[in-house]
């Protein structure tokens, strides 16, 4: 048993993919907090103590552990390789050179003022 109670974690609302069962089928979980050698979420998974899974969280590799605790629809993971938590949390980069697309006017756009019809 891996004691990751003395790491540093923060609360924090992130969804990752986890992989459980002989199956290995992959469910959304949300992450409810995160350090670099374990986390707490939650999701509606028929998960017991000692089971063992694999995670997949943003801006990392996936890593392999074990289910530490349940209660209720929340548990417990310890990695069986510490992560960097720091990066997961990280806001993914876009490009500055290209707006996200709901954020981008509908249609074409004159950028020119002197090809802007007046009014």
């Amino acid at each position: 048993m891996i004691d990751t109670r003395n790491l540093n974690r923060d609360s924090l609302f992130l969804t990752a993919t986890l992989h459980a069962g002989p199956a290995g089928e992959a469910v959304r979980v949300k992450v409810r907090n995160l350090s670099d050698g374990g986390m707490m979420a939650e999701g509606l998974l028929p998960l017991s103590r000692g089971d063992r899974v694999t995670v997949e969280l943003r801006n990392t590799k996936p890593v392999r552990g074990v289910v530490a605790w349940t209660q209720g629809n929340r548990f417990g993971i310890a990695f069986e390789e510490e992560i960097d938590a720091k990066a997961a949390r990280a806001v993914m980069a876009v490009s500055e050179s290209v707006a996200p697309r709901h954020t981008r006017p509908i249609g074409f756009y004159q950028r020119d003022p002197s090809q802007l019809r007046k009014l």
